[in-house]
């Protein structure tokens, strides 16, 4: 009895041994599976998350700076804007001393004033000149009708003169065949001597009427040349004024449109110092907040030379490089969520705009050769512009040039962009 007992005993105490030892076993079995359990679970979470979405802190806030630069050379008087100053496009910000574009303009409104009287003055002969020439020519060809009309008159005088010296030469032949007719008669005592005599008279009489036809139509002859002579002139002049008429208008046409030319020169001039003095005034081109600023009163400042920068931060986007092993499943619109150090906390959402054509160290200074020999494979990086969604509190506040962590929800943009929607 006593050896049962003590052999009972000493089992239960062997019992009560093994017991503490197999209840930690299996603690140790269970925290084991438990690790297990989570580190599995990360992966999945990590696989998935790795599946969905890719993300980069090599990325920055950009935005456009704008140059206000002077477009004249001058001193400037007065400068309306301070740094860190926020403007508005087409408000004034400087202003250079316009005393010299002013006289400038008064020079060139002088000028143009005086081409204007040129081309009054000169005007007027183009008509004057066009009309001389019409009435010239008209006079001419009405004094080469007239002479043509006094050749012919000429002509038919000299027809007549010479019909007449034909019929006094046929008289004064009658004449004298007369008097050698009386002559004989008389001679035989046959007629009267006197009879001889006045038909001697008769043929003599004649004789000066002969002459006279003569003489007449030797001054018709004459007066024939002359009325042509007087033709030929009148058609010479009336060519000279057919030819040269419309070369000396042409002339004074050349010499207006030369003035008129001048006038356009002067109107340039005009034009050149209004924009000049226009000039003097410098406006913001663009609404911002004024970074840069270079130019104080007094100074004399040169054109292109830049006076201010104007950063739209009205007009924000992102530019995220990210790696070329991380651009697989990246495409246009896909939602983006980003941070920046300025305020922790916060995400601002926005989307892909739009993927560079080339890596960045293509516009490096010195971009890499791969064909100099000396290659070593590098990830390149590409930048990507990401626009930020309109009416966050916190995207108002950011700054160009901050730090920024981005995440892009890749092969499911629409869905990202709805939650990212829910989520505001």
């Amino acid at each position: 009895m006593q050896a049962e007992e003590v052999k009972r005993s000493g089992h239960s105490a062997a019992v009560a041994e093994l017991a503490p030892q197999s209840r930690g076993r299996w603690k140790a079995i269970v925290a084991l599976l438990a690790i297990v359990l989570i580190i599995g679970a990360g992966g999945v979470l990590y696989w998935n998350y790795a599946q969905t979405y890719e993300s980069t802190d090599d990325a920055e806030i950009e935005a456009h700076l704008n140059n206000v630069s002077s477009l004249i050379d001058g001193p400037i008087t007065k400068v309306l804007v301070d740094e860190n100053q926020r403007v508005q496009a087409g408000q004034l910000v400087a202003v250079i001393d316009p005393a010299y574009y002013e006289a400038r303009l008064a020079e060139a409104h002088a000028q143009q004033s005086q081409k204007a009287a040129e081309i009054r003055a000169q005007d007027p002969s183009v008509e004057i000149t066009e009309t001389s020439n019409q009435t010239g020519i008209a006079a001419a060809q009405a004094e080469v009708r007239t002479a043509e009309a006094a050749i012919a008159w000429a002509e038919q005088d000299s027809a007549v003169a010479q019909a007449r010296l034909r019929e006094a030469q046929a008289n004064s032949a009658k004449a004298q065949a007369d008097v050698a007719r009386y002559k004989a008669l008389a001679d035989k005592d046959e007629i009267p001597r006197q009879i001889y005599d006045q038909s001697t008279a008769t043929a003599q009489a004649l004789n000066a009427a002969v002459d006279s036809a003569r003489a007449a139509v030797d001054a018709s002859h004459k007066l024939v040349d002359q009325r042509r002579a007087q033709l030929a002139e009148a058609q010479s002049h009336l060519t000279e004024l057919t030819r040269n008429g419309p070369l000396q208008l042409a002339a004074i046409r050349a010499n207006v449109a030369a003035k008129q030319a001048d006038a356009q020169a002067a109107q340039a001039q005009v034009d050149g110092a209004e924009i000049g003095l226009a000039y003097t005034k410098v406006f913001s081109p663009v609404s911002g907040i004024v970074t840069k600023r270079n130019v104080e009163i007094g100074n004399h400042v040169q054109p292109g030379q830049m006076l201010f920068q104007v950063a739209q931060i009205d007009d924000l986007w992102v530019t995220a490089n990210f790696k070329e092993t991380q651009l697989e499943r990246m495409r246009v619109g896909e939602h983006v969520s980003f941070t920046v150090d300025t305020f922790p906390g916060a995400t601002i959402d926005g989307r892909v705009e739009s993927l560079s054509g080339a890596t960045g160290s293509r516009f490096t200074l010195l971009p890499p050769d791969n064909a100099s020999g000396n290659f070593t494979k590098v990830v390149q990086r590409v930048p990507v512009k990401i626009t930020i969604d309109r009416g966050q509190p916190a995207a108002a506040a950011l700054s160009v040039g901050l730090s920024v962590e981005a995440e892009v929800a890749v092969g499911r943009g629409a869905e990202a962009t709805a939650e990212g929607a829910e989520r505001k």
